[in-house]
């Protein structure tokens, strides 16, 4: 039978479950990824399974989020991931050294493998030919320990590209068009696969833009086939051993179909605030800008930064505009600096920042309220910059560049000047100097874990009773992120590794006083709900937005549907995720409003609806949870965690 290449990787890993669309597999692990914004509960989780070291082929932790240094939490997170890492076997890259992504494309990346991440974009690695998922940083710390990745069988999308760019058309506007056809939730359930002649111009890292914001859409992720330019990448960057041709067989089928004409993109922007909000460019021409923003995990290649430092050579520009420039890698950096690229960027304006994710996390480069902000980020969700009133867009390094340069939103196609003739350097100098291997297992027993005063151990949490009776403590709409849920930004995320702190802040960009109603209805109920539209908790992999909202006592979310990463954080930490058989039954729910849920063992047990009763009016709902009986053993037992515990202990 003739396979694709998504096909032929979840074959090649499976360790049970059937195929079949929908239903749930196990597949093996062979690397996994970690970042420091999510890496410290990971490494406090590995270090609760009790094993001395990972048992996976490879595992990697970065240090690129929280950077900034403005008091001890950060710098003692470091620490603390520095001597887990050397304690467990896992590779260590240094505060500076890069965003995980692109720099583990670089060192690590293997065609034919599997990766599972603690950030949403780890699919970034598709474009290798990898088959590589984001999850919640317990579901890495399992695949650390041996353990499976559990998931839906996905459906295939595949997507059939032809022609060739035009001049100021590149990789960005290829996502951003799918974006455009499948929104931010369109893609869910499926894998997206990308075929055909127009991939022989889309070298290895223009496809790791693709697959990495295949995660905006809510695919479960993203492959590439591992063809000629993959082999020449891995070339480049001196293991091309690692190659191992890995295409679709011919006659391959896939599930779902569409395609894409290169030659008719045009270059496309998405609006304030949602990835999904994609027009041309030329729609909205002429709006005054203040920020324009290279880098970052979307538009993390040389390329990048190089087109755009051939864009502003012997320019300045606009002074009203903020030009920051944010290497991607160490590597990267280093190559600017030694062909001269770097230069024509900081000659002309820019603003230049250590290589990290920084400004798209909120870690800095935060724009001035109300004024409009391009960058070539993932993700431009209300309030993720750092600013509140924040008005980003999302496009390519050449729409960004050209509108620093005319001090307004501008069409690059509109610049009197040649589309600058990128050619890859001849020679690219190697840098892996600030990733620190493995120590061996004689060395690694002699380490100690540093644990400064903000690292707290995970807080412990009852199983669901067969008995609820809970307030609404918050109802939202649609589309609610996990940014929303649980915020980025240099105020919270120090507090990653300490979870009653961070709790302060859920749901802060949406009701300021969240935390202290839930407080409240904890100390009085046992607990409350949340109520939810279509697509809750989309965006990031961040399990905090779990775990945090449980540690204030929200024991259920009922909503229309979730977001799969954010759906599984949900049962890893106990919190029941329930979905409406009749969606208009939302609007019956409202903060303030009493349920009670009776009968919960059984239903969960059986797969059965769990009903809800209104408290107080003559009415039913019906819901559904669609976990898998090992995602009802977790719930039931309070935590994954707790569950493996009593499993290990038996």
């Amino acid at each position: 039978m003739s396979r694709n290449v998504t096909r032929k990787l979840i074959d090649d890993h499976l360790v049970s479950g059937v195929t079949e669309p929908g239903g749930e597999i196990a597949l093996r692990m062979d690397q996994t990824l970690a970042q420091d914004a999510t890496g410290t509960l990971v490494m406090l989780e590995f270090e609760a399974l009790g094993l001395p070291s990972v048992r996976t082929r490879l595992s990697a932790q970065y240090v690129d989020h929280n950077l900034m240094q403005a008091d001890f939490k950060n710098p003692d997170d470091h620490l603390f991931l520095r001597s887990a890492a050397r304690k467990f076997g896992v590779h260590y890259s240094r505060p500076g050294n890069g965003v995980s992504h692109p720099v583990h494309m670089e060192r690590f990346g293997i065609p034919g493998t599997t990766l599972v991440g603690s950030d949403s974009h780890t699919p970034a690695a598709g474009s290798l030919g990898m088959l590589a998922f984001g999850a919640g940083g317990l579901e890495v710390a399992l695949a650390m320990a041996g353990e499976p990745l559990y998931l839906a069988m996905p459906r295939v999308l595949g997507v059939r590209v032809t022609g060739e760019l035009p001049d100021w058309v590149s990789a960005k506007d290829v996502v951003l068009e799918m974006l455009r056809r499948y929104d931010v939730d369109g893609a869910k359930g499926t894998v997206i696969e990308y075929h055909g002649p127009g991939l022989a111009q889309l070298d290895a890292m223009d496809r790791h833009v693709i697959a990495n914001m295949g995660t905006e859409m809510g695919a479960t992720s993203t492959v590439f086939p591992a063809d000629d330019s993959v082999r020449r990448f891995l070339r480049e960057q001196g293991r091309e051993e690692a190659h191992r041709e890995l295409v679709a067989d011919e006659g391959a089928d896939y599930d779902l179909h569409d395609q894409i004409d290169l030659s008719r993109l045009e270059p496309l922007i998405a609006l304030p605030s949602s990835p999904g909000k994609v027009v041309p460019v030329r729609e909205v021409a002429g709006e005054p800008l203040y920020q324009a923003y290279l880098g970052s995990s979307a538009n993390p290649g040389f390329r990048d930064f190089a087109v755009p430092a051939m864009m502003v050579a012997d320019r300045m520009v606009d002074p009203g505009v903020s030009f920051d420039v944010n290497p991607t890698s160490r590597q990267i950096l280093v190559n600017l600096a030694e062909l001269g690229y770097l230069a024509q960027l900081v000659r002309a304006g820019a603003r230049l920042h250590q290589a990290g994710c920084n400004g798209c996390i909120g870690m800095g480069q935060a724009p001035a309220s109300g004024h409009n902000s391009l960058r070539t980020v993932p993700r431009n969700f209300a309030g993720r910059s750092g600013t509140q009133q924040d008005r980003v867009f999302l496009c390519s390094p050449e729409t960004a560049t050209a509108s620093a340069l005319r001090g307004v939103i501008t069409d690059p196609r509109d610049l009197e000047m040649a589309y600058p003739r990128y050619l890859p350097p001849q020679r690219f100098t190697l840098d892996a100097a600030m990733i620190e291997a493995p120590l061996s297992p004689e060395q690694a027993v002699e380490v100690n874990v540093v644990k400064g005063p903000n690292i707290r151990p995970l807080p412990e949490c009852e199983g669901v009773p067969d008995r609820l009776e809970l307030e609404v403590v918050l109802e939202v709409g649609d589309d609610v992120s996990t940014d929303e849920i649980m915020p980025a930004g240099a105020e919270v995320l120090p507090y990653r590794s300490n979870v009653p702190e961070i709790s302060r802040f859920v749901f802060q960009p949406l009701d300021a006083a969240f935390a202290e109603r839930a407080v409240q209805l904890r100390e009085r109920d046992g607990g409350s709900v949340i109520v939810s539209g279509d697509n809750y908790g989309q965006g990031s992999s961040r399990e905090h937005a779990a775990i945090a909202p449980r540690y204030l006592g929200v024991r259920a979310v009922l909503a229309i549907s979730f977001a799969r990463i954010h759906w599984q954080n949900l049962a890893n930490f106990g919190v029941l995720a329930l979905t409406f058989a009749n969606p208009s039954d939302r609007a019956h729910l409202v903060q303030g409003t009493r349920i009670r849920i009776e009968g919960l063992h059984e239903a969960l047990a059986r797969g059965t609806p769990v009903h809800v009763r209104l408290v107080g009016e003559d009415r039913t709902l019906t819901l559904h949870h669609n976990l898998s009986e090992r995602q009802v053993a977790s719930v039931r037992a309070g935590s994954l965690i707790a569950y493996l515990r009593s499993r290990m202990a038996a």
